[in-house]
């Protein structure tokens, strides 16, 4: 018989509470060993707090163990490599064996956004929060299915309203960084080399011009 201190639905004892005690040194492969399990099951970045809450582990030796991985990683040329990204550490497929991998999950078909996808994306991520109606005048056509499209695909999402006209306005996920291969938006290329001023855009735009 199971004494009612170490029974499972004993009073004061609810699941949410119930969770497996462990000594992190207990594993073979340490504290190394404890976060590559965590990374292997995550479906999005996470952060080096919540690594080193879950592993009771201080957050400076999460994150050295964290970049002394990546490094490992990318010395043995692995098929896989540990970044950064969107605020947080996940494992990714090294970009040289995306053709691989797209073959595999896509049956040879290539799963990309339109051109129109792609200049759509461009000007929000330069220029949000934006409006539907901002972007449309700055690419010059209607971008109302495009932009449905990005939101469903998880690239973009509302932000809020602006406050004068009330028209929603659109900024880029978490999603975005990850697939872009950016840490933030701080990480955008410099677009001084390839377009106008932003001064410029607006004229153009309130002209009906870009």
């Amino acid at each position: 018989m199971v004494p009612m201190s170490e029974h499972p639905d004993a009073p004061g004892d609810s699941g949410a509470e119930h969770q497996v005690a462990f000594d992190i040194n207990s594993f073979p492969g340490g504290a190394r060993g404890a976060v590559e399990a965590v990374l292997m099951v995550v479906d999005e970045p996470v952060t080096e707090e919540a690594l080193a809450t879950a592993l009771e582990l201080p957050v400076e030796d999460v994150g050295a163990v964290l970049d002394e991985l990546a490094q490992d990683y990318a010395a043995a040329e692995r098929g896989f490599m540990l970044r950064r990204l969107g605020g947080g550490w996940r494992i990714y497929t090294r970009p040289e064996y995306a053709p691989v991998v797209e073959r595999f999950l896509l049956g040879g078909q290539q799963a990309r956004l339109t051109q129109a996808a792609l200049e759509t994306l461009a000007v929000i991520a330069y220029r949000q929060p934006v409006s539907r109606a901002r972007i449309g005048a700055i690419r010059g056509v209607n971008v109302d299915g495009v932009v449905r499209t990005l939101l469903a695909r998880g690239m973009v999402t509302e932000v809020g309203q602006d406050p004068s006209a009330g028209a929603v306005l659109y900024g880029t996920t978490d999603l975005f960084l990850q697939r872009m291969g950016l840490d933030s938006l701080d990480d955008l290329p410099a677009l001084a080399p390839y377009l106008p001023s932003a001064e410029v855009l607006e004229e153009l735009a309130a002209e009906g011009l870009a």
